[in-house]
């Protein structure tokens, strides 16, 4: 079972026990965090969206902090003599997918087994 869950303003496919690279989260190490903006839950071939998955949630657990790669940003201008180089690292933060949960979206049927034993009962008396 996987789900992509959206944070950040980035989408990232993960199933359980999957480590993940984050935008930095303002929490603390150990902490757990429920990830609710759910885009698809897949549960062995078969793919939830919509309203299927309003009550799905994942649980994740923070194991810390680091910088990502290092992105070089080179500006050049032909024939003027002006060039300008800069980095940059990103702060990144480790999370671990815990549990990926579908929730109940099925409301049980109550009218249909009512209306099914009934005639039964009438019919014995």
């Amino acid at each position: 079972m996987y789900a992509v869950i959206k944070s950040g303003g980035k989408q990232h496919k993960g199933k359980t026990g999957d480590v993940l690279e984050v935008e930095l989260l303002g929490t603390d190490d150990g902490d757990s965090i429920t990830f609710t903006p759910l885009l698809v839950v897949d549960d062995d071939g078969k793919s939830h969206v919509g309203k299927d998955i309003a009550k799905a949630t994942v649980e994740a657990k923070l194991l810390g902090e680091h910088k990502g790669e290092k992105v070089k940003v080179f500006r050049y201008r032909p024939k003027t003599g002006y060039s300008k180089r800069q980095g940059h690292r990103q702060t990144m933060t480790l999370i671990e997918i815990g549990e990926i949960g579908l929730g109940s979206s099925r409301a049980p049927r109550k009218k249909a087994d009512d209306a099914e034993t009934e005639p039964a009962a009438d019919a014995a008396e």
